[in-house]
């Protein structure tokens, strides 16, 4: 049976989305000059400044392009639906945010990402444009503690570009930047579930399957398996899952700040994401951690699927500073 969406025509849905975000954010955001994949920031780039490019696949606003803006990324580079975008709008993305001092790409641990990404970068050396990559690898379901650098990069995004992005904005030097992102990734865990399938826009079929009462503990955000299928529980159950797998990697101390975010993956309701920051606010202070920032609703998605995820950035003084600056984005504001 096939789903329903609001779409003209598969094929097109990725560009005319571009074309209605740039339509309603006209004073955020741009699309480089015949490179309609490639979306800059109307007031983040500017001369001394180290450059920040995110970018990836389309279907998880609104992550990456929500996320460009002054304080936060410079540009994005977008894919098609759960694909990673070519090395040509990348390269133009690099080329719009250069500043002098150096390009910095961050993304998720995904191979298409990592080898276009790269391939990108290989071309804008032959420019003379530096550039240094950061991959993100929140996703503590993906791989063993000792495999970290396997893990994906999911809902933690959000605050590690957050990092990021302040401290290009606060124009701190390219290694300073680096290290930055590099501590941000590291202190960043996430957890999700889900219950339900997503559909592509060229399919319009559900991208996996999963029984009626079912759920799945730590799904990817592109239907990748999990750790753990089983029955539904409860909102509380499922919560003390995701926490008690983010504090065991951890290994905070009592009174220690975290930031959190409980992330729809598209079609959970706010209800039930509410319900979810109660239980985690109730883990957190058995755990004596103190709640700096919170972040409750759609910030990573997945098309349509059904689910959440929590994510944790156990924050130090400089990280807490990062995440508190102010930055102006299409779709997020602090």
């Amino acid at each position: 049976m096939k789903t329903k969406k609001l779409i003209n025509a598969g094929a097109d849905a990725v560009d005319e989305m571009l074309q209605g975000v740039l339509a309603a954010h006209p004073d955020h955001l741009y699309a480089v000059d015949g490179m309609p994949r490639a979306i800059v920031a109307r007031n983040g780039p500017r001369e001394g400044k180290v450059g920040l490019v995110i970018g990836g696949g389309s279907g998880h606003e609104p992550t990456f392009l929500g996320y460009v803006g002054k304080g936060l990324a410079d540009a994005a580079a977008i894919g098609n639906v759960f694909a990673s975008p070519p090395p040509d709008p990348i390269v133009a993305c690099a080329k719009a945010v250069d500043g002098g001092t150096g390009v910095l790409f961050m993304y998720g641990n995904y191979a298409g990402d990592v080898m276009n990404f790269d391939m990108a970068a290989e071309i804008l050396a032959m420019d003379d444009i530096e550039v240094r990559t950061v991959l993100t690898t929140d996703d503590v379901a993906s791989a063993p503690a000792d495999q970290i650098g396997k893990r994906r990069g999911v809902a933690g995004n959000v605050f590690i570009f957050k990092a990021a992005g302040a401290a290009c904005d606060l124009m701190y030097s390219f290694n300073d930047v680096e290290r930055v992102a590099r501590r941000a990734n590291a202190r960043t865990y996430t957890m999700g579930v889900a219950l339900s399938p997503c559909s592509l826009p060229q399919t319009l079929r559900p991208n996996f399957e999963i029984g009626d009462g079912e759920m799945e503990i730590g799904m990817g955000i592109h239907g990748e398996p999990g750790v753990a299928r089983g029955p539904l529980k409860t909102a509380d159950e499922v919560t003390d899952d995701l926490m008690d797998r983010i504090l065991l990697e951890m290994n905070a101390g009592r009174g220690d700040r975290v930031a959190v975010l409980v992330n729809s993956l598209g079609s959970t309701p706010l209800m039930e994401l509410y319900i979810m920051m109660r239980r985690v606010k109730s883990r957190l202070d058995d755990a004596g951690l103190v709640i700096h920032t919170s972040l409750v609703g759609n910030y990573c998605t997945s098309l349509e699927m059904a689910g959440a995820s929590v994510s944790i950035m156990h924050l130090d003084e400089e990280l807490q500073q990062l995440v508190d600056h102010p930055c102006d984005c299409a779709m997020f504001h602090r």
